[in-house]
């Protein structure tokens, strides 16, 4: 009998626990295309020439990649040089390295 009743117990507790509403959490994501640091990419044929030849002068093995300009007319070269590295350059409309 301490068997039955035991087992009903059991089996009455494990019903409300799945009984119970469960809460879920949705996440919702944000698709950003502006990007954080206020630069947007430009083509290569709008980049001043003053920043085009001071990359040529400055690192003459470097190519340039890509091209950001920002509000303030601060240019983001992306460069990479011949022996494979790459990195990013920041130049104001003049011609004349920043940094940021």
């Amino acid at each position: 009998m301490k068997k039955l009743i035991l087992a009903s117990v059991f089996t009455f507790v494990g019903f409300t626990a799945f009984a119970q509403p469960s809460e879920t959490a949705v996440e919702e994501t944000v698709i950003v295309s502006a990007t954080q640091d206020g630069f947007s990419e430009i083509e290569m044929s709008e980049l001043p020439e003053a920043i085009a030849t001071a990359v040529s002068t400055n690192y003459p093995s470097a190519t340039i990649d890509k091209a950001h300009v920002n509000d303030q007319k601060q240019y983001k070269l992306e460069v990479s040089l011949e022996d494979g590295t790459s990195g990013t350059l920041y130049a104001d409309e003049n011609g004349n390295w920043i940094e940021m």
